[in-house]
Parts: structure tokens; C-alpha cells; sequence
């Protein structure tokens, strides 16, 4: 349960109970009234601002109407006090009988907690890496994979039905530059002396053993054939041969997609020229020519009359060209092709993460997608900023395998999947994010993956020492529920639960967001309030977790701590890290 949103409806009830007093006016209007925690702890357990949002329609001043609603809420179950403050918020503590319900829907679910109906079933397309397949994916192609990865997990645990999508750009020059590349390997693994790298190939080492690969099943067919003759064959093996890499280091991650969609093969569906064709008859494509960009003038600008879309009448600073000089489809008309494909297909939703790099090209994707879909789509796009990669806070150099850069792979085999999951997700995703390979391994509080397994370990080694003296049957989720939880009255132990009883809110408001770093943040932040009881135990014995003198308190914070442990591994689940339960 969503403690705020239960609570939002009881404050919405009492207002409903103003209106047929005749305090406020019929039909006011109550969406936007809110229930969060309070911004400081010694301001009790929950703060609404509805006084502050009913006030001005209602003709009274905020304080007053906010007295008015401080009588209603007297008078719930669970609200022990509640005051205003400042210029009209009201703040509400609640009884510790309620914190003591929390955790016992915790210890009933497990790591089901936090489970949510917001989203309805609504279907979300979430797509995400999409790398060109001309090689190993990088680190910064990582931190988009688990971005996404962790937004699909979490809208799936707020009742979202979520499809994980990889568009595969294998329509463009690139893939010509690949096949390119690998004739050369091919040619090599015959034996041809094939020397330096030319300039504008792809060195990497990954290409020869696909040319190896090739020369095994193709003999010597195209080594020495014209370009136009193996041109096709060498780049739909390239294409594959790549993509084959790409699934087995995102499998490495933890990461597999629902949907492949080939941007190649979406052209020669003929969507794109539909796609083009459905604008152009809502008067949406026309013939003009372009400004050039605006502050200076390139040296290669060409003002020519061109295929234009009017994404400007959806938001985008201009006209985007639609075709190129040749007659050929832009990437632009195939991206605007391909999310129209998805609305098709029932998106309605759709959310796109790229590098930052593609920043300018968030609008006149939006532009399009609000033109395609007459507005009943909807696109968010995650921009992932870089990802420095250090080790010992110096630059880690490029790999060998990759040619130009650090691969996904290297960083996955050095610290484990794990690590790399919960790191990229320490920083908002439009932030730049350093990645220190000896600091992420570091069993120290400012490794933040350390720092929350060591919570779960300890939980463990807790539970562990009490099979010492106690039955399994004791200890079982069933009896634990069972424990008398009211023995749960010290300040830091119901701190521990408010923090616990928040997750529900945090899944729903980070789906809602669209925003998975948020789950990393809660985690921390519940670990450090564990952390806080354990020191607490050491200093002050009667707070101890296990009491040879008072077996119902004992079992009581057995409970305690094994609710803990659950919204632990459910916070993990959805980042897709496996909790631990010792530490080596």
C-alpha cells in the first residue's frame, strides 16, 4: 500500500466533509492535493497542502481553512496529531499501531512489497541500446542498457505492461564501413598481407575472427570479387556476426529484449514511404529550402530545394528534411517511420534512451511522433550522459578488442554484472557519471553497491545467530508476523520502518517519472537507516537484535530486521542485482 496515496484519499474525504458542511463550495476541485513526507523529520509523518491549493477558490484564507481541516483529520483512525504551519500546511503524525501494520503487510508479501496497480496493464515500448551493430558495445552504451533495463523492471512492478525493444540501425553508411572492415579480415584470414588499417575502417580485433569465421563458410568466393558482388552478403554476415556479440554481452548484463526491430527491414516494408505519404496528405511535406544554421554560415552549405517535414508546427525549431540528395530516405524519415510503427503496434507510450550526444534530436523526433500519431502518442526520451571510466582515479585506456574504446564486456568481467547495474544508476541518467574500477570493489560506506549488500549480508548473519537459539518454525516469515511488533517503540526502530513503509511510494512516483535512479537513492538511504540501529545495538545493549532475557522483543526485531531484508532484495530485484547474504 501506498501509505500517501491512502492518506490523499482521507484528506480528499474530509474536504467532501467541508463541502457538505458548507464550509467550501460545491466542486472544488481536489486533484492536485497532495500527501508526501514532510522535508524534516520533527515535522511528523505526512504533510498536505490541500488547505494551501482550496483556499483562494474557496474565498478563505489558507490557515483558517486549513484549522478548518486539521478538526476533520483529528478524528481519523491512525492521526495521533496535526498541526499547521507556515503559510497553511498541515502536518499529521501518525500512531505507532500503524507503523506496526506496515511491517506486517511486509513480512506477509516479502519482496512483493511495493507491487503496484497504477499502471492499469497500459502498454509501455521502452527501447533502449540500439547500438549500431559495428562492434562490442562500449560502457557508455552500458549506461543506457541499464537505464532502460531498470525503467522497464520498475514500470513492470507499478502494473505497466512493458515490452523492452532494440532497434537495430543497419540501414545506414555504417554498416557499409562494417562490411568494408571485415572483407579486410576475410582477405586476411586467406592469407592476404593486408597491412595497416586503412583510415575510416573499424580496427578492432573483434573483426578477425568474424573473418575468419566468413573465410570458413565462404572459401575464397569473395576475395577477390568486385565490391557490388559481396557487398550484401559480407554486410548481412556482419550485421549478424555483431549483433550475435552485442545479445551475449547484454545477456552478460542481465539484460534481454522482447523485440529486435531492423531498420533495414522497415524500409523495404515500404513504411517509411507510408509513413511520408500519410504527412504529405495531411499537407504536412512540401518542397522548400532551409536556412543555414543560425550565428554562422558552413563552409559546405548548399541552399537547395528539399523533401521538408513541418515538424516547426509541432514544436521543433524548424523544417527537417525527409530525403537526401540522392532521392534516399533521411535517418530522420526512418526514425519518424519506425515510431509510428510502434503507436501501430499499440504503444501509445513510448520511451527512447539515447546518448547524450542525440540531445538535438529529441524535438524532431517528438515533432513527429505528435504528427504521425494525430497526438494520441506520447514520447519521452532519457538522455544518458557520459560515463567516465577510471581506475584509481586515473583514465582507463582503450581495449585492445575494440580498437577505440573500453568495451561493456571488459568492465562486466573485471566487477561483475551486479556492480555494473547499480553504479550506472548512482547518478541521474542526464549527469555525468565516473565509474572507478577500484573504488566500486572497495568494501568501504562510500562504495554505495557495498554499502547496501552489506546491509542484506548482516541482516542474514543476524538471522543466522538467532537459528543459533530459536527453531526454524520461529523464524519463519509466519511466526515472525506473529511477533508482538507493539514492542517496537524505540524512535530508531519505527525510523527504520517509515523508511521501509516508503517503498511503495518510491516505485510508484519513480515509474510515474519515468526516473529508475531513484531506486538506488532509496536504497541507500534505507541501508544508512539499518546501519544506523545496528551502531546503535553496539552502544546501547538493550537495542540488541537478539536478547537472551526477552524472547518476545527478540522475535519482535527479528521481524523488524527481516522486513528490512525484504525491501532490500525487492529494491535489488528491480535494479537486477542478486542480494547477498554474506559478504566475501
Amino acid at each position: 500500500m501506498n501509505l500517501f496515496e491512502h492518506f490523499r484519499n482521507r484528506v480528499i474525504d474530509n474536504v467532501s466533509g467541508l463541502v457538505a458542511d458548507g464550509v467550501l463550495p460545491e466542486g472544488i476541485e481536489t486533484a492536485r492535493i497532495n500527501v508526501e513526507p514532510p522535508r524534516e523529520a520533527g515535522h511528523g509523518d505526512l504533510t498536505t497542502n490541500a488547505a494551501m491549493l482550496l483556499a483562494k477558490p474557496a474565498g478563505m484564507k489558507p490557515r483558517d481553512l486549513a484549522e478548518k481541516l486539521v478538526e476533520k483529520l483529528l478524528g481519523e483512525d491512525n492521526i495521533v496529531s496535526a498541526d499547521v504551519a507556515g503559510p497553511g500546511f498541515i502536518n499529521m503524525t501518525l500512531d505507532d499501531g500503524f507503523w506496526h501494520q506496515q511491517l506486517s503487510e511486509i513480512l506477509a508479501v516479502g519482496t512483493s512489497y511495493g507491487d503496484s496497480t497504477i499502471g492499469g496493464g497500459e502498454t509501455i515500448n521502452v527501447e533502449f541500446v540500439s547500438a549500431n551493430p559495428t562492434g562490442p558495445m562500449h560502457v557508455g552504451h552500458g549506461r543506457g542498457a541499464v537505464v532502460g533495463d531498470v525503467l522497464a523492471n520498475m514500470l513492470t512492478k507499478a502494473g505497466f505492461d512493458v515490452t523492452r525493444e532494440y532497434y537495430i540501425n543497419d540501414a545506414g553508411a555504417q554498416v557499409d564501413v562494417l562490411a568494408r572492415s571485415l572483407h579486410l579480415r576475410y582477405r586476411q584470414a586467406l592469407g592476404d598481407d593486408i597491412g595497416e588499417i586503412p583510415d575510416g575502417l573499424y580496427p578492432g580485433e573483434y573483426l578477425i575472427t568474424t573473418g575468419q569465421r566468413l573465410a570458413e563458410i565462404e572459401g575464397d568466393k569473395w576475395k577477390n570479387a568486385p565490391e557490388d558482388d559481396w557487398m550484401q552478403p559480407v554486410r548481412d554476415f556482419a550485421i549478424n556476426a555483431m549483433m550475435d556479440i552485442i545479445r551475449i554481452d547484454l545477456k552478460a548484463l542481465g539484460i534481454t529484449h522482447d523485440r529486435f526491430t531492423s531498420e533495414r527491414e522497415l524500409v523495404a516494408s515500404g513504411a517509411v514511404a507510408d509513413a511520408i505519404a500519410d504527412l504529405e496528405g495531411r499537407g504536412l511535406i512540401y518542397q522548400g529550402t532551409l536556412e543555414p544554421p543560425k550565428g554562422k554560415l558552413p563552409d559546405d552549405w548548399e541552399e537547395r530545394e528539399q523533401t521538408l517535414f513541418k515538424s516547426s508546427d509541432y514544436g521543433d525549431d524548424s523544417d527537417r528534411p525527409v530525403k537526401k540528395s540522392d532521392g534516399s530516405w533521411t535517418y530522420f524519415a526512418t526514425d519518424m517511420a519506425y515510431h509510428r510503427e510502434k503507436q501501430q503496434r499499440g504503444f501509445n507510450t513510448m520511451i527512447d534512451v539515447w546518448g547524450v550526444d542525440h540531445g538535438g534530436y529529441v524535438k524532431r523526433v517528438s515533432a513527429a511522433v505528435k504528427a504521425l500519431t494525430d497526438g494520441a502518442g506520447e514520447l519521452d526520451v532519457k538522455l544518458c550522459n557520459l560515463v567516465n571510466l577510471m581506475e584509481d582515479g586515473k583514465p582507463v585506456k582503450m581495449s585492445k578488442r575494440a580498437g577505440t574504446f573500453v568495451t561493456l564486456r571488459d568492465v562486466i568481467d573485471k566487477v561483475g554484472k551486479d556492480v555494473v547495474r547499480f553504479i550506472m544508476l548512482t547518478r541521474k541518467n542526464d549527469m555525468g557519471l565516473d565509474f572507478d574500477l577500484a573504488g566500486v570493489m572497495e568494501q568501504s560506506r562510500d562504495n554505495p553497491v557495498f554499502y547496501v549488500q552489506y546491509a542484506h549480508a548482516r541482516i542474514h548473519s543476524v538471522l543466522r545467530h538467532a537459528a543459533e537459539d530459536l527453531s526454524a518454525d520461529a523464524l519463519s516469515d509466519a511466526a515472525l508476523a506473529a511477533a508482538p511488533l507493539d514492542r517496537l517503540n524505540d524512535p530508531v526502530e519505527l525510523a527504520l520502518i517509515k523508511r521501509m513503509a516508503n517503498w511503495p511510494r518510491i516505485v510508484e512516483s519513480a515509474a510515474e517519472a519515468h526516473e529508475p535512479h531513484r531506486i538506488v537513492y532509496y536504497l541507500g538511504e534505507l541501508a544508512a537507516e539499518f546501519h544506523g540501529l545496528w551502531n546503535k545495538g553496539k552502544d546501547d545493549a538493550s537495542l540488541r537484535f537478539i536478547l537472551a532475557d526477552d524472547p518476545d522483543l527478540t522475535r519482535a526485531r527479528l521481524a523488524l530486521v527481516k522486513g528490512a531484508a525484504f525491501v532490500i532484495a525487492s529494491g535489488l530485484e528491480v535494479i537486477g542485482v542478486v542480494p547477498v547474504e554474506e559478504m566475501r
